[in-house]
């Protein structure tokens, strides 16, 4: 994608659209993105000062999400019925494929999230960046027995080679772009790819790591999020997005209100709980039936 002044998609006013229909009338679909990550203990994230011995506080943080933290998730997810769009790391399939095996069991879409949370897309050339998308997305394919059909770049970061690399593994959705309560098109190239919503708010590492909030206050907002998506699906489907890091998520502190978050959220009726391929199929369905309305008419 050239450089340019907007993203590759109209402006859309979100008052002034079709009405976006999910199954059985829901009024929101709820997706859960639990970051599946791994940080070498060889880079300069894990090393004092960015060189030297290794920071075991820093480092074991993160690792304390794969070793304890994300079974904690897991079982809650599972208690309520929610499967897991696990942005993952692809070298995590080679180091803890325990985590992998767990995920498909419990029948979790895998989406590309980089190498590793050290690797970022910027700070590589072009050439490998796409070899590296490409790595990523075999091997979490040959881990869990399916090739992902979407992506969330680690910290968010793209390069303007990025969505191109993406069309170009056939990806069906992306969800780098924080910027809608409902998915859109991109076009890119002439080729189309969904974003589907993704939130930095309702997220745990802005809540607790950047904005420093309490796990009671990351509980209320939560809720507060929810019961305007809800509102507002009434008249046109919204989607909730809820972005985990079991590093953050998972410590004994934090983990009763993650229960108390989707408790609240599957209570309600006419929520579809759903993982981001599904987003992004349903959505194309409902593009071509407008389509097809526009047609007709």
């Amino acid at each position: 994608m050239d450089p340019q002044d907007y993203g590759p998609f109209p402006f859309s006013p979100i008052t002034r659209r079709p009405k976006l229909e999910w199954p059985g009338g829901a009024r929101v679909a709820l997706w859960v993105i639990p970051n599946l990550e791994f940080f070498p203990l060889t880079s300069s994230f894990a090393r004092y000062g960015g060189k030297g011995a290794p920071n075991p506080r820093v480092w074991g943080e993160r690792d304390y999400g794969n070793r304890v933290g994300v079974w904690r998730c897991m079982q809650v997810m599972e208690r309520y019925g929610v499967p897991g769009t696990a942005a993952t790391n692809s070298d995590l399939c080679d180091k803890h494929p325990e985590i992998i095996e767990e995920g498909v069991r419990l029948g979790w879409e895998f989406i590309g999230h980089n190498e590793n949370n050290s690797m970022q897309l910027g700070e590589m050339p072009p050439e490998q960046e796409q070899a590296s998308i490409r790595k990523v997305l075999d091997t979490i394919g040959a881990a869990s027995g399916t090739r992902p059909a979407g992506w969330l770049s680690a910290g968010r970061q793209e390069t303007w080679n990025t969505l191109d690399y993406l069309v170009g593994e056939d990806l069906l959705y992306v969800a780098d772009w924080p910027n809608d309560d409902q998915p859109y098109l991109m076009d890119i190239g002439g080729r189309k790819l969904v974003q589907v919503p993704y939130s930095s708010e309702i997220n745990d590492f802005q809540a607790f790591v950047t904005r420093r909030d309490t796990v009671d206050e990351f509980v209320a907002m939560t809720c507060r999020h929810f019961d305007v998506m809800y509102r507002e699906g009434a008249e046109s489907g919204r989607v909730m997005p809820i972005s985990i890091h079991p590093y953050l998520m998972g410590l004994p502190h934090r983990i009763d209100a993650f229960d108390r978050i989707l408790e609240y959220c599957c209570r309600h009726r006419d929520v579809w709980i759903t993982t981001g391929a599904g987003i992004a199929r349903n959505y194309l369905d409902a593009c071509a039936g407008h389509r097809d309305a526009e047609k007709k008419s």
